[in-house]
């Protein structure tokens, strides 16, 4: 059998030592573009066999038909998240499988940690003490034990989650299209419909998938809906959240605190260092302004078990298909574009 190649776009020093590590007991050939995956930059796979992209990397139907023309037979995303992929043009031609959990707790603690930081205002403490000013003023939070969560999106993310805040003493509304109503009864927390999470919710955590029904859910009218003072978290996709909307919400005081670790026009910016030029990009711009504003610049997924089970995962999906003529995690456009399911290389769902 020849030996595998394998592109890998947009990456960074933590995606080359983990897949160098990983690719130990694998033995495939690869090579790593600092670059993320453009029409442009998609010239550069001839003779590979799998494209690995990231979350911020252009899979559209041009970049598709280069890939193909090339000669790629598979693009493996070492993400969950597919919004960048257009999957309907890609079905027959090409596959795409993902990593669905590389680490879960990673991300909900991640939320966690912006809901601490934000509410006990430890970031500004942190700098005050640098400067050796002790002073608390303005430093006031609230106690989270007796206050509402919202969870919208109630998958493997979003129950870790409920689990984290539950453990704090918090009531926990969640919304999902998929409800198991035992496990509610067994972890006691409750669904509910999104607009009296909305209206009920001290805190509300996105951990959900961008979808055409998911898209700005978090906007004008949905803001209105939520209580004085409400802290929004979003660790899972920007586009699920109306910027312009959030913007005046803080703005006006509705919304209190806002923890993002993702934003809806991130990919030129996130991942990348502008600390010695501008940010051209006002509406980020403007969010950084607000002192009850923290922005991560997607990193919730950054832990080293997360890291290694990402590249375990993507590795063996890429394995099983060259060797067993197997598609695991495969994001199988046919039966659903949000429950993934087995394939052979023929596309027939086994």
């Amino acid at each position: 059998m020849k030996q595998i190649k394998i592109a890998f776009f947009d990456t960074k020093e933590y995606d080359r030592n983990s897949f160098d590590k990983t690719n130990q007991s694998h033995s495939f050939k690869i090579k790593y573009f600092e670059t993320k995956l453009t029409p442009d930059s998609a010239l550069l796979t001839e003779g590979y066999d799998v494209v690995c992209a990231f979350v911020n990397d252009t899979i559209s139907s041009e970049v598709i038909d280069i890939l193909v023309e090339k000669g790629v037979k598979m693009i493996a995303m070492r993400c969950a998240g597919y919004n960048n992929v257009d999957l309907s043009y890609a079905f027959g031609k090409i596959h795409i499988v993902r990593v669905p959990a590389y680490s879960p707790y990673a991300v909900a603690e991640h939320a966690l940690a912006l809901i601490m930081a934000l509410n006990r205002k430890t970031h500004k403490a942190y700098n005050r003490t640098r400067d050796n000013n002790f002073n608390i003023n303005g430093l006031v939070g609230f106690d989270l034990h007796g206050k509402t969560a919202g969870i919208i999106g109630a998958g493997k993310i979003g129950r870790i989650m409920i689990d984290l805040l539950k453990g704090l003493g918090m009531k926990v509304l969640a919304y999902d299209s998929w409800k198991d109503e035992k496990y509610a009864a067994d972890k006691g927390f409750e669904y509910a419909d999104l607009d009296r999470i909305y209206k009920e919710a001290d805190i509300l955590s996105l951990h959900c998938p961008l979808t055409k029904e998911s898209q700005y859910m978090v906007n004008k009218e949905s803001i209105e809906l939520m209580k004085d003072n409400v802290m929004i978290i979003n660790t899972s996709r920007g586009h699920l959240i109306n910027t312009g909307a959030l913007i005046e919400g803080l703005k006006t005081g509705k919304v209190g605190y806002a923890g993002l670790d993702v934003y809806e026009e991130e990919s030129e910016y996130f991942f990348e260092d502008f600390s010695t030029s501008m940010v051209m990009d006002d509406t980020l711009a403007r969010l950084l302004t607000f002192n009850n504003v923290l922005v991560t610049s997607h990193q919730a997924f950054l832990t080293r078990e997360a890291l290694e089970n990402i590249s375990m995962t993507t590795m063996e999906s890429i394995d099983s298909f060259f060797t067993n003529d197997k598609l695991e995690n495969e994001i199988c456009y046919q039966c659903t574009t949000e429950r993934p399911c087995l394939k052979d290389k023929t596309g027939k769902c086994f």
